[in-house]
Formats: structure tokens, C-alpha cells, sequence
């Protein structure tokens, strides 16, 4: 496994895997990272027209709690997708071992996160937007 090790002033050192993103499962893991790419397009674009046109940044708003949604859903999609799986290979295999089991259950759970964080750093934008939008032009 290819690992990536970061030391904060010598203090203590964290290894973080550096294949999760593959370890989740490729096209689940890319849906869900474009959707929080197009959250955060969305977010951006609302916060550059802003000032031009309440209407549009909007339309942007509701196009990132949208894509957020999305994500976060398509995470537990791919979650359950992966908990079925893994469970028919368990059950395949018969008597399974305790640490096989564990990680088909840390595999299935990381697009659960990813998903999760997808809507967390996109709700953070949007909260900010909806911040910035006037009232009167939210009650349009």
C-alpha cells in the first residue's frame, strides 16, 4: 500500500493512505467528486454574480444544494452497493475471518464519508451565499 507520511515539527507523525480515493471504488468516488466540483462552480459563480444579478445567484444557490444532495446520496448509494458485495463474498466464503469483515466495512464506508464531506464543504458555501444574498431579493 502506498502511504504518504506527514511530520508536524517532529512532534508526532500521521500516515494517511494514499489510494483511498481508489480503495472507495473509482466511479463512485469520481461521481462524488464531481459533484462537489460542480458544488463548489456553483458556489463561486453565485458569489461572482452577486452583485450583477441577484436572479443568477439564486439559480447558483439552489444548483449547489442540488449538487450537494447529490453527492451525498450518491456516497450512500455507493455504500450500500458495497456493503451487498461485500457481504456475498463473505458469504461465499463461508467462515470469515473477523479482519476480512472489518475492512470490506472500512472499503464500503469511505464513499459514505466522501459523500458527507461533499455536502458539509458545500452546505458551508452556501450557507455564506444565502449570507450574502438580501432578504427581499430571497423572497423573489
Amino acid at each position: 500500500m502506498n502511504t504518504l507520511t506527514i511530520t508536524f515539527k517532529g512532534l508526532y507523525t500521521q500516515t494517511i493512505a494514499a489510494n483511498l480515493f481508489t480503495d472507495g471504488g473509482s466511479l463512485f468516488m469520481t461521481l462524488i467528486l464531481l459533484c462537489l466540483l460542480a458544488a463548489l462552480f456553483f458556489i463561486v459563480k453565485g458569489f461572482i454574480s452577486l452583485k450583477k444579478s441577484s436572479a443568477v445567484s439564486k439559480k447558483m444557490l439552489q444548483l449547489a444544494s442540488d449538487a450537494s444532495l447529490l453527492g451525498l446520496t450518491m456516497g450512500f448509494l455507493a455504500s450500500v452497493i458495497g456493503l451487498i458485495s461485500a457481504f456475498d463474498s463473505i458469504e461465499a466464503m463461508g467462515n470469515p475471518n473477523p479482519e476480512v469483515f472489518a475492512g470490506g466495512l472500512k472499503i464500503s464506508l469511505l464513499t459514505a464519508t466522501f459523500g458527507l464531506f461533499t455536502f458539509v464543504i458545500s452546505r458551508i458555501g452556501i450557507m455564506v451565499l444565502r449570507l450574502l444574498i438580501s432578504p427581499k431579493d430571497m423572497a423573489k
